[in-house]
């Protein structure tokens, strides 16, 4: 039996430029001397608490008193325009059959709102998982192993679905073959496929409509 994980942001839900807008306001706010483009090269995949940490080592700020005002634009923000990434509802009606679960840096109100903003929640449900449920964050595996672990699955008979490097690292680290997708908006700013080439996925893909072939390609290489 093989799973899917999939991670949310830039993956399932179109996201990534939304939040590293807000993102990049509130650290600046706070004193940070960062650039989104920053943001978009270091930090997208992580958590926040652990992007926080990084601002206050680097530019020797906390960031910490901006974090519910720039929850609450986003969350407005998403509201009026979060769109599931293009495709993704049609995809997702195509995988290969196997259980199916979501594992993101988000918290579990935000994947909430997300995943039923952008009508996805009902495909994993409830089988929705974020890194504020284990020690580590992504680019360590903690998380997608308690995917694994809360599907019933082995890390080898899982595939992840991501978009960060360090998301890649993470899926790599916990044993499980992983497909790059680059069709968020955010893709050419942050030079995404580059850097997620360098870590030699099991596969790169351009768009969702790619993902139901491609993961049954990889499922009779098993």
């Amino acid at each position: 039996m093989t799973a899917f994980i999939f991670d949310c942001d830039g993956v399932l839900v179109d996201s990534e430029t939304l939040s590293v807008t807000e993102l990049g306001r509130s650290l600046r706010l706070a004193g940070a001397r960062i650039t989104d483009a920053e943001i978009f090269t270091r930090m997208i995949g992580r958590p926040i608490a652990e992007i926080v940490s990084i601002v206050a080592r680097e530019h020797g700020t906390d960031a910490t008193p901006f974090l519910p005002e720039f929850r609450t634009r986003l969350a407005a923000r998403f509201e009026d325009e979060l769109r599931a990434l293009p495709g993704m509802a049609e995809a997702l009606a195509k995988l290969p059959g196997g259980p199916k679960a979501v594992a993101s840096s988000s918290t579990l109100p935000r994947l909430a709102q997300t995943l039923k903003l952008t009508g996805l929640w009902d495909h994993f449900a409830p089988h929705v998982y974020s890194a504020t449920q284990v020690a580590r964050g992504k680019p360590a595996p903690d998380l997608f192993l308690f995917a694994a672990e809360r599907l019933g699955v082995a890390p080898r008979d899982c595939i992840v679905i991501e978009d960060s490097p360090a998301g890649i690292e993470a899926a790599q680290a916990a044993g499980m073959r992983v497909v790059a997708l680059t069709g968020g908006s955010h893709a050419e700013a942050s030079g995404l496929e580059i850097r997620v080439r360098a870590l030699s996925p099991d596969a790169v893909i351009a768009a969702a409509e790619e993902l139901p072939e491609t993961l049954r390609g990889m499922m009779t290489t098993v």
